[in-house]
This record gives C-alpha cells, structure tokens and sequence, in this order.
C-alpha cells in the first residue's frame, strides 16, 4: 500500500492571562456588545511579559508529542507557522527544537501563510512523509498577536490586574483607532504530530491550496520590511505601525467566496459530496464569516465547529486548537472525514481533507 500522512497526537497551549471583553473596554473606547456582534468573540488569552511565539509552541509541542505517545528524539522534521517570530530572524523552528532539547541535526522549517500556515503546513508534512524524507513530523503554529499593540508596559500591567493604574487617554485614543483589530486577536499555540502510515482509508488525503497577492494591502502590516529603510523606524513605532493594516469588508468578501470554492475544489478531485464530509474546521478569523460559511454550504450547526468565542483569531494556531478539541470531546470519532478550510492575509487560501 502507499505511504501517506495521519495525526497521531495533538495538543495546545494558551498566554497565561484570560482576557474578557469587559478588560478591553477598560483598554480603549469599547463595549461588550460591540464586539461580540462584530466578532462573536467573548474572551482571549493573551501572554505574559516575556512569553514568546516558540515558547508557546514549545508548549503545545510536548502535549502533541505525549499524546502521540512518542519522544522528542522520535521526531525526524519539524514545520513551524507563525506571522509573529520571537525575531525578525532566524525563525521559530530551530529555537523550538533547542527548547525542546531535540536532536540538533533536525531539519527545521519556517512557513509564513498566516492564517492558512496549518493547512500549508499539513500539506508539506505529507509531501515530506510520503517521499520518504521524514517519518514523524511535529507541526506547529503559534502567536503572540499582543506583541502588535501599541499598550506602553504600565497598562500591560493594568491589562493583567497587577496594576492600578489604567492607560493614559493618550493610550486610549491611539488603541481605539485599532480596536477592530485588537479585539480580534488571541496568543496560543496548537501542534499535532503526523507519521507515516499505510492504514487504508486514513489519514490525509488531499489539499488544494491557493495563493494571489494582488491585494495583500487589504491585510498587512505596513512595517518591519524591506519595502522601506530602515525597515523599523522610531516614527513607524510611534504611528503603531505594527498593527496589521485591515480592510474588513474585502477580507469578509474573499473569505466567505473563496473558502467554499476551495471545498469545492478538493471535493470534487476526489468525489466527495458536502454530505460525506462529518465535521468542518474553519480557520477562526471571525465568527461572522462562519456563520456566513455555513449558511452557503446549507450546513447544520453540529457539522461545523468554533471556537473563537473563547480564543480570539489565534492565527496559525486555530485549526489545531480546534482539531484538538473535537478529538478530545469525542466531535471527531475514528472513520470520519473531516474538512480543514481557511484564508489568510497574502491572501493565501485552500482546504485540506482528512479522515480520522
């Protein structure tokens, strides 16, 4: 039989610090209401002074790898997604495997799709597998999203109930410019572990994945590039010029066009039906652009899953969190075919089929 790819174990890993909407309303100009009918969101978690990207993947990996019932030095190849690195560089991946205490000689590799870095990365880890130059990849996307506000430390202080001492009007006025974008975010990582396998019927079984830079100024971060000199500015800084840059209404239209034409697309390379597919794991970028998913593709509540409501768009850490969740509450049972589907600033875009 042919080699392919299959999960065998996951987990994940959240900041350390639970922030409600009502904490944020204390941040900027803000309520309740306002965001979770925009967003759906609810809460996010977001991470300590100090707390970095490959930390939390670090964290995320060693509960994937327990759950695989592996160890560290099983691991042959290591994919790290992520929009924000604990440095410009190098990447995440090679701190990660330092942290983790893992052979040094493992190839480690950095994606940048964003919001799409799991489904790039699932596709990767089973081309790596199935030519047989890896046999048990450990796959991580992690973000610390809070690196990106423009909060000075005392009002982080304030943010995590260490302080009385709330931010300055100033602080407000610059964080309220941005808080369609900083409600929006979470800090986390998720991880699974994907090995080689010969199970007939399992596994992953294709991906068909898009990518168009046409308009990539609808979501950006319009600094720390090359595209000016120095690449980080004072001025840049003081502008927040870190905030990603987002056009709401254009990204809402590509996602909720584009990600059914991706199911589509790998549906009907495979002669699958909507019908065969048990469960639907949208990337959590907004629960507005689910919903709206759901409604196109006519399916019932219990056959598409989120959780942005307790996480925030945690980025290239959403599809695992959410993979692992249903595994864990018994959503995702052993047979079923299950569809990954996203889109991210680049704008990169795609959907992954799977059977547990």
């Amino acid at each position: 039989m042919a080699i392919h790819s299959k999960i065998i174990g996951s987990g994940f890993a959240t900041g350390e610090h639970c922030v409600p909407n009502s904490k944020l309303c204390e941040m900027m100009d803000t309520s309740d209401e306002w965001i979770r009918q925009r967003t759906g969101i609810e809460q996010r978690y977001v991470a300590e002074n100090g707390t970095t990207t490959s930390d939390l993947g670090v964290r995320a990996a060693e509960k994937a790898i327990a759950d695989a019932g592996l160890k560290k030095d099983d691991i042959d190849y290591v994919i790290f997604a992520t929009m924000t690195p604990d440095y410009y560089f190098p990447g995440c991946g090679g701190l990660l495997v330092r942290k983790l205490g893992m052979k040094r000689s493992i190839p480690a590799l950095d994606i940048r799709q964003q919001c799409t870095g799991f489904l790039f990365g699932l596709q990767t880890a089973n081309a790596l597998i199935k030519s047989g130059t890896a046999k048990n990849v450990l796959l991580v996307g992690a973000e610390i999203h809070s690196s990106l506000f423009p909060w000075a430390p005392p009002a982080w202080e304030y943010l995590f109930g260490r302080s009385d001492v709330p931010p300055t009007d100033e602080e407000k006025v610059l964080a309220t410019q941005f808080r369609d974008r900083i409600v929006l975010f979470g800090d986390a990582g998720g991880a699974v572990v994907l090995t080689a396998t010969e199970e007939d019927g399992a596994g992953l079984i294709d991906a068909k994945l898009f990518s168009d830079g046409d308009s990539f100024e609808d979501l950006y971060v319009p600094t720390g590039g090359t595209s000016q000199r120095p690449y980080m500015s004072i001025d840049a800084l003081k502008r927040a010029e870190l905030v990603p840059v987002m056009n709401g209404k254009s990204v809402f239209r590509r996602a909720v066009t584009l990600m059914p034409q991706a199911i589509a697309a790998v549906c009907d390379a495979n002669k699958i039906r909507l019908e065969d597919i048990a469960l639907f794991l949208p990337h959590q970028a907004n629960l507005r652009i689910n919903q709206m998913l759901q409604k196109t593709l006519g399916l019932p509540d219990e056959r598409i899953y989120n959780n942005i409501q307790r996480y925030g768009n945690t980025t290239a850490a959403t599809l695992p969190i959410a993979y692992n969740e249903c595994v864990k509450g018994g959503l995702i049972k052993k047979g079923d075919l299950i569809c990954f589907v996203g889109l991210g600033a680049g704008f990169h875009w795609g959907a992954v089929l799977y059977r547990q």
